[in-house]
């Protein structure tokens, strides 16, 4: 049935502050006098999905993983062991009452052993060489995906309700249903039968649906859940909780007491931050907000007095750097000096990128040489090299590990960034390898040696943001 919420909010837990969910009751749930009108979508506990599929960062293998290889049988089965393990830690640490512990682990129990089982039935199955297990791994993913988010779902409702919050478990991760929905109807077959002027709905993150949310948006799925879920109700505002602020840099970089709150923001600062790697929502669910008027806010959950950052569609009242982020990328750098007047290059280029899943963050041209600015492993990096060289056998490549310092803002006209930037990382004896900024001025970007990265990001920051009392000063 159609939502048919007013008035309300959606809000969306990650996974850090959801392993701290004890000191959450009373500054985000307000336990003691609870406020509905609020719907909580939540990610998994921290380091779960790492568990279930593959470390984010490090690449170790999770159950996916193991799985996916198919040289151990023992491998992915030790895993999900280890899984299980992980997610009665999680819920031990946060469930005081032995009844709540107990469903808890009866619930993790049946999730556990219903995956296993579906895993090795589906091993047998494609031993007899009439069907192919690459065949099933994208829906592997996803049925491994959705148990991090129910289990933390779940899990949550258990500890409301024991401190007197009438919490619903809303479970939108399709776990043993047999009918094929898109998200749109997977969202209203969950939360249509919602009261919410007296229950709190608990929604898994992941939700199962024919468009395969992990194959589209693979880690990024759960953002995409909490916006199209505040979309398709009309919310009042989308908000996000996070362990921290939207700030103006990372305060380990150049000191906490330096770093500015952004307060106000729009969506095209959100995608730029995404396009950095510093995501505040995703992409795709930045645009779905934005194309439904629906306001996001971004605050630090542990502090609930403080309004956070909102990121709306208001143009800056002037010209102002917001934020100074940094990323490591590769540049990948293709010189021929038959290229100056003949199509081709890049388009082939950009299509063995793409092909290879490698993310680029930026890129240049001039009359012979193109460099893409590209985010993935280097062994991916190497082998659209080796790509290259075969389409271009007269064609100089090279890869060169770099990073990127970007100068962020909704409005930087004035600002004179570029030059400014560039004279400030000059004074620090910064190299910079190249420059540039769009016509669009809401970001400028600075390429550095990866050893300059987080001095070039202290020294950006102490330009545009200076410490009262020094002698440099904002441009209006």
């Amino acid at each position: 049935m159609p939502l048919n919420f007013t008035n309300h909010t959606v809000e969306k837990i990650g996974g850090t502050s959801m392993s701290r969910l004890s000191e959450l009751l009373d500054p985000l749930f307000k336990v003691n006098d609870p406020e509905y009108g609020r719907i909580f979508v939540v990610s998994a506990f921290g380091g779960i999905t790492n568990l279930l599929l593959e470390h984010k960062k490090s690449g170790e293998p999770g159950v996916y993983a193991h799985f996916a290889n198919g040289t151990d049988d023992h491998g992915w089965l030790a895993a999900l062991s280890k899984v299980q393990n992980a997610m009665r830690e999680a819920h031990d640490a946060l469930l005081d009452h032995p009844a709540d512990r107990s469903e808890a682990n009866d619930f993790v129990r049946d999730r556990i052993e219903g995956a296993r089982s579906c895993l090795i039935d589906l091993h047998r199955l494609c031993s007899y060489g009439h069907f192919r297990l690459s065949a099933h791994m994208a829906i592997t993913r996803e049925l491994l995906s959705g148990l991090g988010e129910a289990h933390s779902a779940y899990v949550t409702m258990l500890l409301l309700r024991r401190h007197g919050v009438n919490a619903r478990f809303v479970d939108l991760s399709g776990w043993r249903d047999e009918r094929e929905m898109n998200l749109e109807e997977r969202i209203e077959d969950g939360l249509g039968s919602v009261d919410l002027s007296e229950e709190m709905p608990i929604v898994t993150g992941y939700a199962q649906c024919a468009e395969g949310l992990m194959n589209k948006y693979d880690r990024g799925y759960s953002e995409v859940t909490f916006s199209q879920i505040a979309a398709q109700s009309k919310a009042r505002e989308a908000i996000i909780h996070k362990e921290f602020h939207l700030s103006s840099a990372d305060p380990k970089l150049v000191g906490a007491e330096n770093v500015r709150k952004l307060g106000h923001t729009n969506y095209d600062v959100a995608d730029q931050l995404s396009n950095m790697g510093m995501e505040a929502i995703h992409p795709t669910a930045a645009k779905a907000l934005r194309q439904n008027e629906v306001p996001l806010r971004v605050t630090n959950a542990f502090e609930p007095g403080d309004p956070g950052t909102l990121i709306d569609e208001a143009e800056a009242e002037k010209g102002v750097a917001e934020i100074v982020t940094g990323l490591e990328i590769y540049a990948l750098e293709l010189f021929e000096q038959d290229m100056v007047g003949v199509k081709g290059y890049d388009a082939k280029t950009l299509e063995r990128l793409t092909r290879r899943d490698c993310r680029i963050v930026s890129k240049t041209s001039n009359a012979n040489t193109i460099t893409h600015y590209v985010e993935a492993p280097l062994n991916t990096i190497k082998q659209v090299e080796s790509d290259l060289s075969e389409f271009y056998p007269g064609a100089e490549i090279n890869v060169k590990s770099a990073a990127i310092v970007s100068v962020i803002g909704r409005d930087l006209r004035g600002l004179h960034v570029l030059e400014r930037g560039l004279g400030a990382l000059r004074e620090a004896d910064v190299d910079v390898i190249s420059a540039h900024q769009t016509t669009r001025t809401v970001d400028a970007q600075f390429v550095v040696s990866r050893a300059d990265l987080d001095r070039s990001i202290k020294v950006l920051h102490d330009t545009f943001f200076p410490v009262k009392g020094k002698d440099k000063q904002l441009a209006a």
